[in-house]
């Protein structure tokens, strides 16, 4: 069977090294995420939460790194605040239904943000309108604003405070990428909560 398939095995193997080690040469990038993390750990050490959305692919990620705060990602702790807009069918269909597919997260976000609480809107494109509709309700309702996308986020960056653009094209590459960013990302944030906690313990 190998074989077979070993050849594509492989290719996409070595696509996604690629894909993380331009990721780790985008010094940008890499300074973006340091000043992210600084932030949601701000943000949660002051008892304000995290608001993840995205669709498809990007909407598992989302609810994947919003567990990560709620339940742990690698130590023993209280739980953190986060929350994944993608997962009350009937607010989803509700909104969709009412208000257009557009404003999914906009009206969550009206609803369930407060200033200082960080939104985190996830697109491989960066073109979809629900997920910058949601960032443009954020910035206006004054949260902390991330994208997480690909390489093309002109339609993001009016809205986002930070943009994390992973330098690639192809939607399986940028959505690992993303799961990537969003684990050292939490790490940090569980490091340095955790480390704070132990310091005032």
């Amino acid at each position: 069977m190998i074989d077979r398939f070993g050849d594509l095995i492989r290719d996409s193997i070595q696509d996604s090294i690629r894909a993380k080690d331009a990721v780790l040469q985008d010094q940008g990038l890499l300074g973006a995420m340091a000043a992210v993390a600084a932030d949601w750990v701000s943000a949660l050490r002051k008892g304000h939460k995290l608001l993840f959305f995205g669709n498809g692919g990007s909407a598992a990620d989302a609810q994947h790194l919003a567990a990560e705060f709620v339940g742990r990602f690698q130590i023993e702790r209280t739980p953190l605040p986060a929350l994944a807009l993608t997962t009350n069918t009937s607010a989803l269909t509700g909104i969709g239904n009412d208000y257009g597919y557009e404003n999914l997260f906009a009206r969550q976000i009206q609803a369930l943000g407060n200033p200082g609480d960080v939104a985190v809107g996830l697109t491989t494109s960066g073109t979809s309108a629900n997920v910058v509709k949601g960032l443009s309700a954020a910035k206006a309702k004054g949260l902390v604003t991330v994208a997480l996308t690909g390489r093309n986020a002109s339609a993001l960056r009016e809205f986002s405070q930070y943009c994390l653009c992973v330098p690639a094209d192809s939607t399986p590459r940028i959505q690992e990428c993303h799961i990537m960013i969003g684990h050292i990302l939490t790490m940090i944030c569980e490091k340095e909560i955790c480390s704070s906690s132990a310091a005032h313990g």
